[in-house]
């Protein structure tokens, strides 16, 4: 089924759209959530939340790409889980190290009240994406996105783990570059 068609499902409330969902992008929202939390069971508890949450919000809104709508809330869902059990002294992620690879070019205490500061960032970063090359751009958001392991990104793209490290070494002090020339604060 594609995705116009499930989209539809959940315009006229059919329970099937949540079926649909999950056979063609199940296994999609649980490679985001686990690799946020590193446990089954919260992971799959994010997915079912994202199929909720996708549910709630469809209608109003209509997805354009439905696999970026589920893989922004599988994220986010899971993001705010890391959050708790951190809260609670649960660790077992990579989310801090990825945060902390970041945070030389974008500032971890970013002020979420200047929505267009927010807007500014976030058109110096597509534009940032879209120079890259495609396959360090690829590279770049497994990492930064979807939070990926080195060691897997290395495997999928057949290439070493200091290779990957050193990509994205280069790709981050390109953004860092690029964010102070539009001087965009750090």
């Amino acid at each position: 089924m594609d995705d116009k068609q499930i989209v539809d499902l959940y315009w006229v409330r059919s329970e099937k759209a949540i079926t649909e969902t999950a056979n063609k992008y199940g296994k999609y929202c649980y490679y985001i959530a686990y690799n946020i939390l590193y446990n089954n069971n919260d992971s799959e508890e994010c997915v079912n939340d994202t199929y909720l949450k996708a549910w709630n919000v469809i209608p109003p809104q209509r997805p354009n790409k439905l696999s970026t709508f589920l893989g922004k809330i599988t994220r986010n869902l899971a993001l705010d889980r890391y959050r708790y059990n951190s809260r609670e002294k649960r660790r077992g992620s990579q989310v801090p190290l990825i945060i902390d690879e970041l945070a030389e070019c974008i500032s971890a205490t970013g002020n979420i009240e200047h929505i267009i500061d927010e807007m500014v960032l976030v058109d110096c970063l597509n534009r940032f994406l879209a120079m890259l090359p495609a396959e360090t751009r690829k590279i770049f958001m497994r990492r930064y996105w979807y939070f990926s392991p080195i060691k897997d990104i290395a495997k999928d793209f057949s290439i070493s783990k200091s290779n990957v490290k050193m990509t994205l070494l280069r790709a981050r002090n390109k953004l860092k570059q690029l964010l102070e020339k539009e001087g965009i604060e750090i």
